[in-house]
């Protein structure tokens, strides 16, 4: 197995979120939303992920090959959403998510961050299943009514345990 690591992202890596953010293989694992994304939009939505102060955004690489994307952004009551994509689809199946997200689970240990959530599409259960790998546990289903692409989600909470420091 490759060597997985995280890196922190630089503007030159752009490109990567272009190509994630338009493939509809994984726009229907997670968003749902299908309509084209003007180039405008991305870089928008690049510099926020590059400007943020309060969040944690990281490149996922399989021996310094870039697969994927996975954050930690700071929400209400010290509590932190998780998000990961592994965009490099041939990577896909073989525990590199899984692995990410153990790394930044550690990473979260050392930032004192006691408090991670995610939300997942009810149907990505390739992506539940590697969650429940690395210790979330099932919370409850949360409905987004306005969202006709995502109108439910389940959420999931790393179980507290994880994250003492011992």
């Amino acid at each position: 197995m490759p060597k997985i690591t995280l890196k922190k992202i630089k503007p030159v890596d752009k490109n990567y979120f272009a190509k994630w953010w338009r493939d509809k293989t994984l726009l229907k694992l997670t968003s749902g939303i299908l309509k084209p994304i003007s180039d405008k939009k991305i870089t928008k939505y690049f510099l926020a992920i590059l400007q943020s102060k309060n969040d944690y955004h990281f490149l996922i690489c399989a021996d310094k090959k870039i697969i994927g994307h996975i954050s930690l952004v700071k929400r209400k009551d010290n509590w932190h959403e998780t998000q990961i994509i592994i965009g490099e689809k041939k990577y896909w199946n073989n525990g590199y998510g899984a692995k990410a997200i153990k790394i930044l689970i550690n990473k979260a240990k050392r930032l004192n961050i006691s408090k991670i959530f995610l939300e997942v599409r009810p149907t990505n259960l390739r992506a539940i299943k590697a969650y429940e790998k690395c210790g979330f546990i099932k919370s409850g289903v949360k409905k987004y009514p306005k969202n006709k692409f995502l109108p439910e989600v389940l959420r999931m909470k790393l179980n507290n345990t994880l994250l003492k420091t011992k």
